[in-house]
């Protein structure tokens, strides 16, 4: 039985739900977007796309916890809304973050290196949709799992790309701040393959829940 027959037929927490999903994958392709064409003439480009994804999402958000407060009978628990609308919400509030830094770096960007980390994020983000809009669909446990094993294997290639990164730091021809600020840089972007992660943990825990 779905959790929507379960639970009652409104929508809009799945509809909020989805669409802070959507605005989580539309940050990574930004992101990968402005590594393509930043370059080493400090030329960064603005940064106006990423806020205005991360406001739209702290929107999305704010609206998920008005409409708590609003509605007497939920489709989910509400601490399993809440703690799904958060761990949403911090996909593209930690891209912001890596953009910023990004913006703000001197130095010649190992592009080549971050693309790939990327790359893994989109994937990542990519079983982040499929998962949350599982929850409208139904408590196939089999593909939740398998969603949950795509996001795993996403955050072991990023610990081990990261690992393989900071070999090239230390070996590389790089001073002293310049190992701290792209050290810190490749850290935060495997954070936001952990947020991803965390998105997949809350999703299959409440499948669990209604299994």
């Amino acid at each position: 039985m779905s959790l929507r027959k379960l639970l009652g037929k409104d929508e809009k927490f799945y509809d909020l739900l989805e669409a802070s999903a959507e605005e989580a994958k539309t940050s990574t392709a930004l992101l990968a977007r402005y590594l393509q064409t930043i370059d080493d003439t400090k030329k960064r480009g603005n940064l106006d796309e990423f806020v205005l994804s991360r406001r739209k999402d702290k929107q999305i958000t704010s609206q998920i916890t008005e409409e708590l407060c609003r509605t007497f009978v939920t489709p989910l628990d509400r601490e399993d809304i809440e703690a799904l609308s958060r761990a949403l919400y911090r996909i593209p509030k930690g891209i912001e973050k890596v953009v910023e830094r990004l913006s703000i770096y001197p130095g010649a960007v190992p592009r080549e290196n971050f693309l790939r980390q990327v790359a893994l994020l989109e994937l990542a983000a990519d079983a982040v949709i499929f998962l949350v809009k599982q929850l409208r669909r139904g408590t196939n446990l089999e593909k939740i799992q398998d969603a949950n094993m795509r996001l795993q294997h996403a955050e072991g290639e990023a610990d081990k790309m990261m690992l393989s990164f900071m070999s090239d730091l230390y070996s590389g021809p790089y001073d002293a701040k310049e190992f701290v600020v792209l050290r810190e840089l490749s850290e935060m972007l495997e954070r936001v393959v952990d947020r991803c992660r965390d998105v997949g943990n809350v999703v299959f825990q409440i499948v669990l829940k209604y299994s």
